[in-house]
C-alpha cells in the first residue's frame, strides 16, 4: 500500500506514535520518526524495526526548535528520500482543572501540540509543494470535538489541530496534498491512562462496542489515509471512537 513512499512521523516511540511506524513500515514505507527524550524507546524500536526487514531510522526532534525541524527534513529526504507523508502525532498533556492550570502549564500544551505541529508542517510540506504530491496526517483527539472531563488546556489544543487541518487543506489543495485528522477516542494506552477509572467505565457504558480503542487501530486508519487509496478524503477530522 505504501511501497516507495517515505514517511515522517513525530512522537515516533509513544505508544501510539509507535504503533504509527510499525503499521507504515510493514505496508513498505521507509519511516523516519522522532523522539525528543526516549532514546532508549526508539534505539529498541529501531532494533525491532531492523530485525522486521524495515526501511526506518530514528532522529532526536525539539518540535518546537523550527531550524532544527527544516534541517531533518534536508536530512532526511538525503538518507531515506523525500516525504510524502508526514504524520503530526507529538503531543503532551496534564491532567490538571482550570483553577490549577498557570500560564506556564498552557503555554507548554498549546506549543508542543499546536506550534510544534505548525513547525514540523511547515518544514515537510515545502518538499511536497515542490514536488506537487503529499499526504498530511495530524493527530486530534475527541477531547476536543466533545463535552467531556478533559484539561481545558488540552482540548484547546487538540481543537486547534482540526481548525489548521481544515485551513491548511484548502491552502495546499491545489499542489496534489491531502491533509486530515484523525480524531481517537479512549485508548487502552497512551494518553489515556491518565483518564479517571470512573471516567473509563462511563466511556465504555456509552461507546456503542463498549470498549476501548487500541494504538493498532489508530495506526490502521492513519495508513489508509496516508495511501492513494484515500485520493479522494481530503480535509476531513475522522472519529476512531468506537462509535461515541
Amino acid at each position: 500500500m505504501l511501497k516507495g513512499r517515505t514517511a515522517f512521523v513525530t512522537g515516533g516511540t509513544g505508544a501510539v506514535g509507535g504503533a504509527i511506524v510499525r503499521v507504515l513500515a510493514r505496508e513498505g514505507a521507509a519511516v523516519a520518526y522522532t523522539y525528543h527524550t526516549a532514546a532508549d524507546k526508539a534505539a529498541a524500536l529501531d532494533a525491532e524495526l531492523l530485525a522486521a526487514g524495515a526501511h526506518a531510522a530514528s532522529y532526536p526532534l525539539d518540535v518546537l526548535d523550527g531550524a532544527a525541524a527544516a534541517a531533518l527534513a534536508e536530512r532526511v529526504d538525503r538518507e531515506l528520500g523525500p516525504v510524502d507523508i508526514l504524520v503530526n502525532n507529538a503531543g503532551v498533556t496534564q491532567v490538571l482543572p482550570l483553577a490549577l492550570i498557570e500560564e506556564a502549564d498552557w503555554d507548554r500544551v498549546m506549543d508542543v501540540n499546536v506550534k510544534g505541529t505548525f513547525l514540523v508542517t511547515k518544514a515537510f510540506v515545502r518538499g511536497m509543494i515542490r514536488r506537487r504530491r503529499g499526504a498530511v496526517v495530524n493527530m486530534g483527539s475527541l477531547a476536543g470535538m466533545r463535552v467531556l472531563d478533559v484539561p481545558v488546556h488540552y482540548a484547546t489544543a487538540k481543537s486547534a489541530i482540526v481548525g489548521f487541518t481544515l485551513s491548511l487543506a484548502r491552502e495546499v489543495g491545489r499542489y496534489g496534498i491531502r491533509v486530515n485528522a484523525v480524531v481517537p477516542g479512549m485508548l487502552t494506552e497512551g494518553v489515556s491512562v491518565n483518564i479517571p477509572e470512573r471516567s473509563q467505565e462511563e466511556y465504555k457504558r456509552f461507546c456503542t462496542l463498549s470498549r476501548a480503542g487500541r494504538p493498532e487501530e489508530v495506526a490502521e486508519l492513519v495508513a489508509f489515509l496516508a495511501s492513494d487509496r484515500a485520493s479522494y478524503i481530503n480535509a476531513q477530522a475522522i472519529f476512531i471512537d468506537g462509535g461515541l
